[in-house]
């Protein structure tokens, strides 16, 4: 691979894998609806796989890759689903092939000109290129202020350079397709507390400040977390707002 991986996520794939919450059905189905066809979709920085499968059940075929081996080794396997291991630059696909090309909460870490002439490259005429990311979890208000605290003062100077992009909605980014309206979706989810502790063991700026401080951040606010949830293994609706830029390959 000739061009540099951000490799943020390696070392707690198994964790991303079992702790990250999963997208809605609906994205998928409208997003294909989209699509000059469903024969080929291409899941960028695919993860352990959560965008490909929900892509699996509209799209004939999907490939998904991942600059991260690691990552490649946690994804759910499917028989629609070819996984490799590339990164967005430079990935060696077949030429004017997709459909459709999906980058979720990852787009952020590219080098983007060279990512959309691949798109470019890439896709058929009239195919698709779709990139979203999704804020900060929601819960109860309470909650929420524990949450905003560890997010920008325990762990904020961790982030890696691109994440303010999230923080922005991905409205500062250059998208050079045909773009058009998109609905609104949201992922929702019902977990226990240990699944909430565990799903910040995911964020990448937990693992760096572990690399430096040799702790883990969040035993500074588990137990305001414990005291806020109440009884542990009462589960709790999670929520999060999804930004959805779409657009078609200009001519």
């Amino acid at each position: 691979m000739t061009q540099e991986f951000k490799n943020h996520f390696s070392a707690q794939a198994e964790a991303y894998r079992r702790y990250r919450p999963t997208y809605p059905a609906a994205l998928f189905e409208w997003l294909a609806k989209q699509a000059p066809s469903n024969q080929l979709a291409w899941d960028c920085a695919t993860g352990n796989g959560q965008a490909a499968v929900g892509l699996a059940d509209y799209f004939e075929s999907v490939i998904a890759t991942d600059g991260s081996e690691t990552q490649i080794a946690q994804a759910t396997r499917h028989p629609k689903i070819q996984y490799q291991q590339a990164v967005a630059e430079t990935n060696g696909l077949k030429s004017n092939d997709f459909d459709l090309i999906t980058v979720a909460q990852a787009l952020h870490w590219f080098d983007l000109p060279k990512f959309f002439n691949e798109c470019q490259r890439l896709l058929k005429p009239k195919g698709i290129v779709a990139v979203w990311s999704y804020d900060i979890l929601r819960l109860t208000p309470q909650i929420n202020k524990i949450t905003d605290h560890f997010y920008s003062d325990v762990v904020g100077s961790y982030w890696p350079p691109g994440r303010e992009r999230i923080d922005e909605g991905y409205e500062t980014l250059e998208f050079p397709f045909n773009e058009f309206d998109t609905p609104q979706f949201n992922m929702s989810a019902r977990w226990s507390l240990e699944h909430f502790i565990q799903y910040f063991s995911t964020w990448s700026a937990v693992q760096r400040y572990k690399e430096h401080n040799k702790t883990d951040p969040v035993e500074q606010v588990k137990a305001q977390f414990e005291q806020a949830w109440g009884d542990p293994e009462q589960l709790q609706n999670v929520h999060w707002s999804i930004t959805l830029r779409v657009g078609s390959v200009k001519s």
